[in-house]
């Protein structure tokens, strides 16, 4: 018989400096604890600002837990797009222009609703050190 998964995330982004690729990364990441209550007030109904509206960037190089509600010292912007790739998944394109998060030793990454709760995070093993010549765009798909 058919049973529910559990959701699962795929963060996928390229760093480019100068213009010029320098880094590709596809990694799963942790869906956090608090997106079962996301899913469950937006099955029920209660939809207003419970959608993933918002990409963010921290400081924070400890482990992804179930427990994490936060991202530190973020960065915040609004997704580019949401398109749905297949009947079972959601895709959020994001991006950070060179004028963006300059300075920041980025280690985590994050999706959050429209109200600030915390949906999925990951997290790099090496800082990347934003400067005015960085940018980097990707996609983080989650799936059912």
């Amino acid at each position: 018989s058919d049973q529910l998964q559990a959701p699962t995330g795929k963060l996928c982004y390229e760093v480019r400096r100068g213009g010029v690729l320098i880094e590709t990364v596809e990694e799963c990441n942790l869906i956090v604890d608090n997106s079962k209550q996301i899913h469950a007030k937006l099955l029920g109904g209660s939809v207003t600002n419970q959608s993933v509206t918002t990409f963010e960037v921290g400081t924070n190089g400890a482990a992804p837990v179930g427990g994490n509600t936060a991202i530190t010292a973020p960065f915040s912007k609004t997704v580019d797009a949401i398109s749905y790739p297949a009947a079972n998944q959601v895709q959020f394109n994001f991006s950070l222009a060179v004028g963006e998060a300059n300075g920041m030793a980025i280690l985590e990454f994050g999706l959050l609703t429209a109200a600030g709760v915390l949906y999925a995070r990951r997290v790099r093993s090496v800082a990347l050190n934003k400067d005015v010549d960085l940018s980097l765009a990707g996609t983080w798909t989650i799936s059912f």
